[in-house]
């Protein structure tokens, strides 16, 4: 196979300068180039970028998956590593959730404190101003 980035983007759902910003940090491999300086991509492009992507889709970090992909390159080792990428992303999403809860509540309070009359009345607006830092 044989493509050019847009078809690359195509195939995959990820935009030309999210690609090319993946072959910067080294996400991605540079891939070989034509006579006219056009970018070409096989089927192991593909293949790691829909990865990337759907690690992206749910949530991991760069880094994170920089690291994946690096344990991806060794099918014979333990997954131990893969899995305590996973479960310390787990907690990121735990610790996330709990802070959303939190936000929610606080919102839902000053909503349910507001008398709905005035905005020189509204405790919405009184609550941020004392809330700022």
């Amino acid at each position: 196979m044989d493509i050019s980035i847009g078809e690359l983007a195509r195939r995959t759902g990820v935009k030309v300068p999210t690609i090319r910003y993946y072959e910067q940090i080294e996400l991605m491999p540079l891939p070989p180039r034509t006579g006219g300086q056009q970018r070409r991509y096989n089927t192991e492009h593909v293949t790691r970028l829909k990865f990337i992507r759907h690690a992206r889709d749910l949530g991991f970090e760069v880094d994170a998956i920089r690291e994946l992909l690096a344990l991806s390159a060794k099918p014979n080792e333990s997954c131990t590593q893969i899995d305590e990428i996973a479960r310390r992303h787990i907690a990121e999403i735990e610790q996330r959730i709990m802070d959303l809860v939190t936000l929610r509540a606080e919102l839902q309070r000053m909503v349910d404190e507001c008398g709905c009359g005035h905005v020189s009345e509204c405790r919405v607006i009184e609550s941020l101003s004392f809330s700022a830092h």
